[in-house]
């Protein structure tokens, strides 16, 4: 299989080093053309959104799996804009990589695939027309996957605490979900290998407040945690108080049903404490 990233993230470049050996030809796209160089072996194009390069277009066209994790823009989705035509009549795998954001605010309430989506925010009204828009352009045969707070090396409660920078925001009733970096990439394995298409919630066993995320890490490290601070009157930028104003218990069971997923790291524990043994925050 051939394999083309549109967007070589933080999570698109973990599923290639876990799973890049499956495919015979690695490629993908990257805003910045040197920052490239931590996956040896890998084809990277610049693409911001422009016109892309007539090679770009070919190895897209070529492409056996489409992994997309571009995120969409005010004026819709980049990699649609860019690469519909190519898209049209094609059979090959296309795997989205969304948000669970798209669910809303439920309160703390469980929620599935089957809960329709709310878009109270700019960004998720954007989201769920990307999520239509590559629906519609593979004729349902898209695989959805709608991620949870993304956590991994480099990039966990452990590594801000020793940065200085975590915080315990405290606002009544608030959960999220979360998913370690390792089960995204064995999501999207999976996703790849299913037939036809459908939306997945990629999302740990347990939400839970993020102030138990801050404290826990503080446990294994040995450290006080930083003090409680109220939402309420807590100095946080506009974007991130917004990813407050939504709560809500998100379900993976069809994730695990239909996809076969066993989670690696079920619960924020399990993920912080393999990465405390790995050296992270140390």
């Amino acid at each position: 299989m051939r394999l083309f990233i549109l967007g070589l993230g933080y999570s698109a470049r973990h599923f290639v080093r876990k799973h890049g050996d499956s495919f015979s030809h690695v490629a993908g796209t990257v805003r910045d053309p040197a920052q490239r160089n931590d996956l040896a072996g890998l084809e990277a194009h610049p693409f911001s959104g422009s016109r892309p390069s007539r090679e770009m277009v070919q190895r897209i066209r070529d492409a056996d799996v489409l992994l997309v994790s571009i995120p969409p823009g005010s004026s819709g989705d980049p990699a649609i804009a860019a690469f519909g035509d190519v898209l049209q009549g094609s059979r090959r795998r296309v795997v989205y990589l969304s948000t669970i954001g798209v669910y809303g605010d439920h309160g703390g309430a469980w929620v599935d695939e089957s809960t329709p989506p709310q878009a109270t925010l700019d960004r998720t009204r954007m989201r769920i027309a990307a999520e239509q828009a590559w629906t519609e352009a593979t004729g349902g045969d898209a695989a959805i996957l709608r991620l949870a707070g993304i956590y991994g090396p480099g990039r966990n409660a452990l590594a801000t605490l020793r940065a200085g920078t975590a915080r315990r925001i405290i606002k009544p009733g608030q959960v999220f979900n979360r998913i370690h970096v390792d089960d995204i990439a064995s999501a999207i394995m999976a996703a790849v290998h299913h037939p036809g298409g459908g939306v997945w919630n990629v999302c740990d066993d347990e939400p839970a407040p993020p102030q138990d995320v801050i404290a826990y890490a503080a446990k294994l490290m040995g450290v006080s945690p930083p003090p409680e601070e109220a939402f309420a009157t807590a100095e946080m930028s506009a974007m991130a108080r917004s990813f407050y104003a939504s709560s809500a218990r998100v379900s993976n069971a069809k994730l695990k049903r239909e996809l076969g997923i066993a989670l690696a790291y079920p619960t924020y524990r399990h993920g912080l404490d393999a990465l405390w043994r790995a050296g992270e925050g140390r």
